[in-house]
This record gives structure tokens, sequence and C-alpha cells, in this order.
């Protein structure tokens, strides 16, 4: 295949996993495997998926941000903790193997898509707060930045849950919040990636701008049409991400 059809096809895979991305997480699906299918070196790979995926997620908290779904100034210290996070995570997984981790998320996925399918009024309207902001941040910033630094699949599910089950958020809310965190995760694990040498900037470039795209299309359809849009999709991409868990840590050889 040639490079331009190549690049191509990227862009246009940027474009898709820009769209599904900003509406619920889970663009690394389409992208992570079309990198590996044009033969690209899997740490390569993965360091080129976070490049592109920081034009993503930033355009997606741009339009959220302008919407007024989102302001930077009341998320400063939890995207300051998921940086922090995000890179610890980048520089253990260079050293680790995450195979264990991997066998446990899926079940966890499994328990985030029952309880949404359980409460279909989750996220609906705002509800009650049930931490703190501060504890929120530590716990959630923190933890879940180190998560998506180290595994990554699932961090925007999480993300989101933890808004709207935690902090009362309702799933637009909650999704628009999810981005902005996500943004800053994105660009502490790319800073590692660029470190360690491990990009194809081209590629990167290319998807980044089809992500751009498609990032701006899906979060102003969220803004559009709010929750009962958001529910389905979500719902399918995690079940997708799930079964994507469950094939890479206990069928594939």
């Amino acid at each position: 295949m040639s490079e331009s059809l190549t690049l191509a096809l990227l862009l246009g895979t940027g474009v898709s996993a820009g769209f599904v991305d900003s509406i619920a997480g889970g663009g690394g699906l389409i992208t992570l495997p079309m990198l590996l299918s044009v033969g690209m070196d899997p740490k390569l790979a993965l360091g080129t998926n976070k490049l592109q995926a920081t034009f993503g997620s930033g355009s997606a908290t741009l339009h959220y941000a302008r919407a007024g779904a989102v302001r930077f100034k009341d998320f400063r210290r939890a995207c300051l903790l998921a940086f922090l996070g995000s890179t610890l995570g980048s520089l253990l997984v260079q050293q680790l193997n995450a195979g264990v981790l991997k066998r446990f998320i899926p079940v966890v996925l499994v328990l985030v898509a029952l309880y949404i399918w359980l409460r279909p009024q989750l996220g609906e309207s705002d509800g009650v707060p049930r931490m703190s902001r501060p504890a929120f941040d530590s716990l959630f910033g923190l933890g879940l930045g180190f998560y998506d630094g180290f595994i990554g699949p699932g961090t925007g599910t999480f993300f989101t849950m933890a808004f709207m089950v935690w902090l009362g958020f309702n799933f637009t809310r909650a999704t628009a919040a999810t981005k902005l965190l996500n943004f800053s995760t994105n660009l502490a694990s790319l800073g590692v990636f660029l470190l360690f040498g491990k990009i194809w900037l081209l590629a990167g470039l290319v998807m980044g701008a089809g992500q751009w795209c498609g990032a701006w299309l899906g979060s102003h359809l969220v803004m559009r049409h709010g929750a009962r849009f958001i529910r389905p999709i979500f719902l399918g991409v995690v079940l997708l991400i799930t079964l994507h868990m469950v094939y890479l840590a206990w069928i594939k050889p």
C-alpha cells in the first residue's frame, strides 16, 4: 500500500474515532488496530495513537467549553493531578507488564454497563454530590490519570461514571468534563512517548486532523441532543471495549 493511500485511510479513521470518542470514549478501539494493521511497531503505534488522540480530546474540549458545558478553572486541580498520574503511568508501562490488570478491567466494565442499564435515569439531570471536589480530584484525577497512561482502554467510561455517580453531573456535563481530563492525560502520555521517540509524526498529525473534525461534530451533537443521545452510544462503546479487552486478555493466544 502506498504512503498516500495509507495516510488517507488514517485520516478517515481519525474522523470516525474522533466522532465516537467525543461522545462516549473508546476511540482507541478504532485507531489503534488501524495503526497496527498498516505494519506499525506496537510501541510506535501507541505513541502515534496518543498524538492523534490529543487532537480529538482537544477539539471536543474546546467545543464543550465554548458551549458552556465545562470551565477549565473548575477543573484545574483535577487536570494537574490527571496529568501527573498519566505521566507516571506512561513511564511505568515502559518497564512493567500490564497483563494482569488487563484481565481485571473487563469485569469492572461489565459492572459499569449493568449499573447504567439498570438505572435509566442516571445522567438525565444533575444530582447531589457524594464526594468533595478535593477528594474526587485526588482519587479519580490522579488514579484514572495513572490508569490512562498505564493501560488506557475505558478511561473515558470510568471518568464519565465517576462524574455522574460521585459529583452528580448529568450525562452532558460528565462527558464534557471527561474530555477535558482526557486532554490532560493524553498530553502527559504524549510527552513521555515523545521522550522515548515512539511516534510517527506525519501519521499522527494526519489522523489528528481527522480527529479534530470528528470530535467537533460529535461534541456538537452531544450539546444539541443531550443524555438521550449519549446513553445508547455510551453503552455500546462500553460493550465493545469490554469484548475487545476480554479477547486480548483471555482469548488471544
